[in-house]
């Protein structure tokens, strides 16, 4: 099958799953998921859902999220905006696929409690304060490919100039590499103004008064500023200012003077806020960032590892780890790299450790082990959610244990940072070994990968011993090291034990994301 028929298959039997076209109200797609906003979400067959071959998970947030890995959610998502279309006018919304309490507890059922476990903890925790770091996601997400395009290519030229190789290419490589970073501003405002309601091109004009060289003849606060003073953060807070001006001009401007009076102000008044006040501000609070970050973890080393490691998963759960993008961000513009990322990525080597573990603690389970087998690979690559929301998380005590694996390799890499070994990564977005062609550090690239290779083989261990010997209760134990097959069916259903299993992984789960 060719890959666009394969991509157009994959969309059309997605589509009636969450209720047909009449059902879907927005479509979108990061890194790695199909995100959807649904109008009646009780339409949705999350169980057929995850049988379709290229769905790795589900995820039911503030959109419902349908995991299908990194490659194949940009293709598969135009194919699936074209079917929404030419199905929204004639299409009915299936009836909800009525669910069987009888049965049994399989890998299917444990996916489906993550699935609901989170979305009870979301529609509890939707505060304004998450939903602003929503908002912010939403204005970096979309520039991860350039940043892992241009950074790739970064490293590659790096790799180059050592070598000496290619002398005459290396200038135009470096070109490519920095040209997205010099203006990364513009595209930060642009996205700003878009998400908050604004005119997208006005908040890209307001930010690119950033990075324009004839700031370097302006003085502010006494000084002389700098282009691409403030950066990323300058330009979110400069876009959103727009967006006021914009709208209060749209509220009090005559519509005859609209077209020219509202862009004229909203450029004018926010660019002046921007140079004589926010270039400055944010300059102050990005260097502040990079200082501190530094500080971190050059005294705080395995410390600072161990906790940043530990608790990014649970921060994932609360939704709280959206905050770390500007930040990301900000390392990158100021040092090339961000040394906060490779530490993070110890997560996701924790789960990887706990579901091999989980593999072999039950061996009798062949409906889990496949959903592991099956998540392995892309655990491997840094896509976590089909092993944390298929796996550990509605198990529970995996959760805390893959953590616990997370920590340690922090640790580690945190203390090669305590002793001078930076190690870093030129974009955002992948993790586990597909975060190998971005790294970067002070020592050399060699150095560099072996400390990450390090950190990830200590989180693959740290989760599974921990998982091994701690992650399963003797009841958990008995309840889930059972075959799953079609035999087994009668005596769940005349025994109430799958519904105590359930709650247990329930309750434990819930303790790590409220932390």
């Amino acid at each position: 099958m060719a890959t666009e028929d394969k991509n157009r298959a994959t969309a059309a039997a997605i589509l009636p799953l969450v209720g047909g076209a009449a059902n879907v109200s927005s479509i979108a797609h990061c890194m790695t998921r199909l995100r959807l906003s649904l109008h009646d979400r009780l339409l949705v067959q999350d169980e057929a859902l995850k049988a379709v071959p290229a769905v790795m998970g589900v995820v039911d947030d503030d959109t419902y999220q349908i995991v299908l890995g990194p490659g194949t959610v940009a293709r598969v998502t135009p194919e699936f905006e074209k079917l929404v279309e030419e199905g929204r006018v004639s299409e009915p919304a299936p009836a909800p696929s009525p669910a069987d309490p009888s049965t049994p507890l399989t890998a299917e059922e444990l996916a489906a409690q993550g699935a609901e476990m989170k979305a009870a903890r979301k529609a509890k925790n939707a505060t304004p304060f998450k939903l602003f770091l929503r908002r912010i996601a939403n204005i970096f997400v979309p520039l991860i490919p350039a940043l892992i395009g241009c950074g790739i290519i970064a490293g590659l030229n790096g790799l180059l100039v050592n070598l000496e190789w290619l002398p005459s290419v290396t200038p135009a490589l470096a070109a490519m590499a920095s040209g997205f970073m010099a203006l990364i501003a513009v595209f930060v405002g642009y996205n700003t103004a878009k998400e908050f309601g604004g005119t997208p091109i006005l908040g890209g004009a307001v930010a690119a008064i950033i990075v324009f060289p004839g700031v370097a003849d302006i003085e502010a606060f006494g000084q002389k500023l700098s282009p691409g003073q403030g950066g990323v953060l300058g330009a979110l807070g400069a876009a959103v200012l727009a967006v006021y001006v914009e709208k209060w001009c749209r509220r009090w401007v005559p519509e005859a003077l609209d077209v020219l009076v509202t862009p004229t102000l909203t450029v004018l008044i926010s660019g002046l806020v921007t140079i004589f006040g926010l270039m400055y501000v944010a300059g102050e609070v990005s260097t502040a960032i990079g200082t501190f970050a530094d500080w971190l973890l050059s005294n705080g080393g395995a410390g600072a590892g161990l906790v940043l490691g530990g608790f990014f998963l649970p921060l994932v759960m609360l939704g709280l780890h959206q905050a770390l993008i500007p930040i990301h961000t900000t390392l990158i513009e100021q040092q090339g790299y961000t040394v906060l990322l490779p530490i993070l990525a110890m997560a996701g080597a924790g789960q990887v450790g706990a579901a091999i573990a989980v593999y072999f603690r039950l061996p009798r389970n062949e409906s889990i082990r496949k959903t592991i087998k099956s998540a392995l690979p892309a655990g491997f690559l840094g896509v976590g959610e089909p092993l944390i929301y298929g796996v550990s998380l509605p198990l529970g005590r995996p959760f805390v244990t893959a953590c616990v694996g997370g920590a340690f390799g922090g640790a580690f890499i945190g203390f090669f940072n305590q002793l001078g070994d930076a190690v870093g990564s030129t974009a955002i977005g992948p993790s586990g070994w597909a975060l190998f062609p971005l790294l970067d550090g002070n020592h050399g690239l060699g150095a560099t990968i072996a400390i990450y290779a390090g950190g990830l083989l200590v989180g693959y261990l740290a989760g599974f011993v921990a998982t091994y010997f701690f992650g399963f209760s003797k009841d958990l134990l008995t309840e889930f090291n059972v075959s799953q097959e079609p035999s087994a069916s009668p005596a769940a259903e005349t025994s109430p034990a799958p519904a105590t299993a359930a709650a247990g992984p329930d309750a434990l789960a819930k303790e790590p994301a409220g932390v």
